[in-house]
């Protein structure tokens, strides 16, 4: 196999992996809107260790491309700058169950 037909397969590989993945986002996508009607206005409550996990995932997609895909969680006010939980900086200190 010459290099060419390599750098061809490798596109054709990269191709199909881009478009799975982007199957699994519109996948999700549509999930959240459908969560998102049956909560109606409800508010989500999250535990200090789901706040702490979404941040983290969140972190590294970035703050604009969260309100484009639509989350069921806003980034605004479950961390400050400091990466410390809501219930932390309220002064808590025991975990929830």
């Amino acid at each position: 196999m010459n290099a060419l037909q390599l750098q061809f397969l490798m596109l054709i590989l990269a191709g199909w992996v881009n478009r799975h993945q982007q199957d699994v986002i519109e996948y999700l996508q549509e999930e959240n809107r459908a969560l998102r009607q049956q909560l109606g206005g409800k508010r989500l409550r999250f535990t200090d260790q789901q706040r702490r996990r979404l941040a983290a995932k969140a972190k590294t997609i970035g703050r604009k491309r969260l309100f484009e895909i639509g989350t069921l969680v806003t980034p605004d006010g479950s961390f400050s700058k400091t990466g410390s939980t809501p219930s932390e900086r309220r002064g808590c200190r025991g975990t929830r169950s």
